[in-house]
């Protein structure tokens, strides 16, 4: 594929949004028409249908954005991708190896992520990969108070102003837990393991949780062995846009291999599952912002404790978007948790270990069971 360069060395600025990919561009554009040197060799700059410098030797320098899953940068060839403020990329996995690698792939060019951390997400993680092979890249770190183009008085007013964890993440540059996440990383750490799912024992104690799809999400389904602690995840199903006869085999499947308490979503449609397992006794909860926060808070209590390990689980759906467990234990939030469907299973399936004294009830319950 022959891109806008023409053949020669081509360099995309890149950000979440085209705005701020300009700031990038933008400061290039300033260092360039302050030396004398640099601005003679400077062909053209055009800002429309986006912000592009070329070079008189052809080089080309662009801003563009990695929004729509990266759909704006199909089409051309790079070879230096500097990706600003990668940490807070919505779809990292697609976005970075199935598009930016292959824009990078025919001229052997370079990756650079650069970004203020952003909790301990997927960026802490490469992060922590290219720490331990230093063959493949290179980490480098730096302190806003080290940088002398900025302002001291406004750093000092940061430091005065924001909360310690926030300096630690947003001046220090250091990765720390984010505080509007539900788990934290340690507890995640203590709780993953590298091997296989458990087999069933014929003495295991097994619980299946399952929380039901809507339009835009899954049906998950896990298994705990809860016969002793740690609880140990033996099974987990993830699918979308099956039928609900569909759902109902694979939830018979899972007790006929798994025989023990099934706890089901039962909020809408869920009345339907429920009346067609009927004979299987399903314990339906009911979804409402009080009974989701005591379902987490119990997983919550589970892993502080160390009570429960499970390994990490990789899926690409329909859409070619990567998928794994882990994300979602990182990245759930005490608000806007309707698409964290693995989690709430995990909770469905752990809720019938809960302590009730920690979770006294006043008013209607959020759970039914249906008739025996």
């Amino acid at each position: 594929m022959q891109d806008e360069g023409d053949g020669r060395y081509n360099i995309v600025v890149a950000s979440i949004t085209q705005d701020q990919a300009n700031i990038i561009f933008n400061a290039a554009v300033r260092l360039v028409r302050v030396n004398t040197m640099l601005s003679a060799l400077v062909k053209s700059i055009t800002r429309t249908p986006y912000p592009k410098m070329v070079f008189g030797n052809g080089s080309i320098i662009t801003a563009r954005t990695t929004q729509n899953r990266g759909n704006y940068l199909l089409g051309n060839d790079y070879d230096h991708f500097s990706f600003d403020e990668a940490a807070f990329e919505s779809d990292p996995d697609y976005v970075i190896n199935d598009v930016i690698m292959m824009r990078l792939a025919d001229r052997n060019g370079r990756l650079d992520l650069i970004s203020t951390p952003n909790g301990k997400n997927w960026f802490y993680r490469r992060m922590l990969e290219l720490q331990a092979d230093d063959e493949r890249g290179y980490v480098q770190f730096g302190d806003s108070r080290d940088n002398p183009y900025l302002s001291r008085q406004a750093l000092k007013m940061r430091l005065t102003n924001l909360p310690s964890d926030r300096v630690e993440q947003n001046i220090a540059g250091r990765f720390i837990d984010n505080d509007k996440t539900i788990f934290s990383s340690s507890d995640i750490d203590r709780a993953i393991i590298d091997s296989s799912l458990c087999d069933c024992r014929p003495d295991g104690e097994y619980i299946s949780g399952w929380d039901l799809a809507r339009k835009q999400t899954h049906t998950v389904g896990i298994t705990f062995d809860v016969s002793q602690k740690p609880y140990r995840m033996v099974a987990i199903d993830r699918c979308n846009n099956r039928d609900w006869s569909d759902i109902v085999a694979l939830i018979r499947r899972r007790q006929i291999e798994y025989p023990g308490k099934l706890i089901i979503d039962a909020t809408g449609l869920g009345d339907v599952i429920m009346s067609e397992l009927d004979d299987l006794h399903p314990e339906g909860v009911i979804f409402t912002a009080r009974s989701k926060s005591e379902l987490l808070g119990n997983l919550l209590l589970v892993h502080n404790r160390g009570e429960i390990i499970y390994q990490d689980i990789i899926q690409r759906d329909e859409s070619n978007r990567v998928w794994s467990l882990e994300s979602e234990m990182r990245e759930i939030m005490w608000e806007n948790n309707n698409k964290f469907d693995a989690v709430m299973a995990m909770a469905l399936a752990l809720w019938p270990k809960r302590s009730r004294i920690l979770f006294p009830v006043s008013g209607p319950v959020p759970v039914r069971v249906s008739a025996i």
